[in-house]
């Protein structure tokens, strides 16, 4: 069976440490397609798949998602140690930027990204980014 997890992968209007801001909507093209195929990674490496997301959502606060970790796979089973641990509760995002505009200053706003994954991390870019809430499979996740 696997960890169950909740949290925010991205917080809407609050600078990142890049200088970037994700606003509301920005995430429509990934939630038209209910969230189907984005996978979990750790630490947002392609080769180390922990799980997949299972719901996705836009709230007013940012883009709230629930994702199943795998493990029985070694990156899965050490990515719930630690996350139950406390150790690691960071979450980011990879994505393609579609459409965004300069902020005075520098950055950028995000008015619209092409999701690409999620990724369980030890520091997110976004510094709210962070899971809420873990489970066992079959519990409800709360957050």
């Amino acid at each position: 069976m696997g960890q169950r997890l909740a949290g925010y992968a991205a917080v809407f209007d609050v600078r990142d440490r890049g200088g970037d801001v994700v606003r509301r909507g920005a995430f429509a093209g990934a939630l038209a397609a209910g969230g189907a195929g984005v996978p979990l990674l750790w630490q947002h490496d392609a080769a180390r798949p922990i799980g997949r997301v299972t719901r996705i959502g836009e709230d007013r606060r940012g883009l709230r998602v629930v994702a199943e970790i795998e493990e029985r796979a070694a990156d899965g089973a050490n990515a719930a140690a630690l996350l139950r641990a406390g150790a690691v509760d960071g979450l980011s995002i990879g994505y393609r930027v579609k459409r965004a505009r300069g902020r005075p200053g520098g950055g950028r706003e995000l008015i619209d990204v092409e999701l690409i994954e999620v990724s369980v991390v030890t520091f997110p870019m976004q510094p709210l980014a962070r899971v809420l809430g873990l489970s066992g499979a079959g519990e409800e996740t709360g957050a």
